[in-house]
């Protein structure tokens, strides 16, 4: 008897109408990939290639612009709630357009914890099976810096540990923890930053958390690529940004975890400066696709 495979149903926003997001949401969806692995439901205007009709001029920022983002996530967000999509897989959107708008939420991850209820969702970059947690994200690298603490690090760690088997279904994720100054600070020579760290790594190991490090930031990534450890834990933005874009921009994966659902998104921006041309690549949307529906179909 013939058997069938179930394919995901992925929701999958078109972002700003200004920016690049119908262009590549358009493009990924025909793919061969992406057909072969979910069933597609897209959120955006009716015919997203005709913005121009709308009264928005690609490349612009726009309150309308703001509004029909806004309003495809809204739509999206309830679909997933009802569960008539598994996952959603997003388009990039633009944070002047929000404003100008008035939409209460600063981004993309603001909104889902808003609309959703949910506290504090925990951002995962996936690229080429690195996985790569953050401690903090959007804060200068001075309060970064003061942000590594024990009680925030063991917290974190936890969280990361629970959402790697709950929404990827990793059963007992070991979780690197990359260190801050050079060598690790080299036992006080270089900063004593990290003496934070071994407590908060113990107490989640009483409770049960994999985890290990500090481990220099100019290996740990490397480490983790190779499979030694199934995620790592930057201690702020680019630290996670510059290992997981250098290995493959286009492949980076930013992954939104603790909500009532999964999300991914494209790690890029709306493009404003070539919207509207067609030259765009896909590669980063199709493959933001690919993994919602790998994790949603397990």
């Amino acid at each position: 008897m013939e058997t069938h495979t179930y394919k995901p149903k992925i929701g999958i926003t078109t972002g700003d109408p200004a920016g690049i997001g119908p262009e590549i949401v358009m493009k990924a969806l025909q793919s061969p990939e992406v057909l072969e692995v979910c069933e597609p439901v897209v959120f955006g205007p009716r015919e997203p290639a005709a913005v121009r009709d709308l009264g928005i001029d690609p490349g612009k920022v726009s309150a309308l612009g703001g509004k029909i983002a806004f309003e495809s996530i809204e739509s999206a967000v309830e679909a997933a709630r009802l569960g008539t999509v598994d996952a959603l897989a997003t388009a990039p959107i633009n944070k002047e357009s929000l404003r100008a708008a008035n939409v209460p939420y600063i981004g993309h991850t603001e909104i889902l914890a808003g609309l959703t209820g949910s506290q504090d969702p925990l951002t995962l970059f996936e690229t080429l099976g690195l996985r790569t947690f953050f401690l903090s994200r959007h804060v200068s690298l001075r309060a970064a810096c003061d942000l590594v603490t024990e009680e925030r690090v063991y917290r974190y760690l936890v969280r990361s540990s629970l959402a790697l088997k709950n929404d990827l279904g990793i059963e007992d994720p070991l979780i690197a923890v990359a260190g801050l100054n050079p060598h690790c600070g080299e036992h006080g020579l270089f900063g004593n930053e990290e003496e934070c760290l071994g407590p908060a790594i113990e107490k989640a190991l009483r409770d049960g958390v994999r985890a290990v490090g500090p481990i220099g930031a100019d290996s740990v990534f490397h480490l983790a690529k190779t499979g030694r450890f199934d995620a790592v834990l930057s201690l702020y933005h680019d630290q996670g940004h510059i290992a997981c874009k250098t290995l493959d921009f286009e492949r980076t994966v930013s992954m939104t975890l603790g909500l009532p659902f999964l999300r991914t998104s494209v790690d890029h921006g709306t493009a404003f400066d070539i919207a509207g041309q067609g030259i765009a690549s896909p590669v980063s949307m199709i493959e933001a696709i690919k993994v919602a529906a790998r994790y949603a179909a397990s």
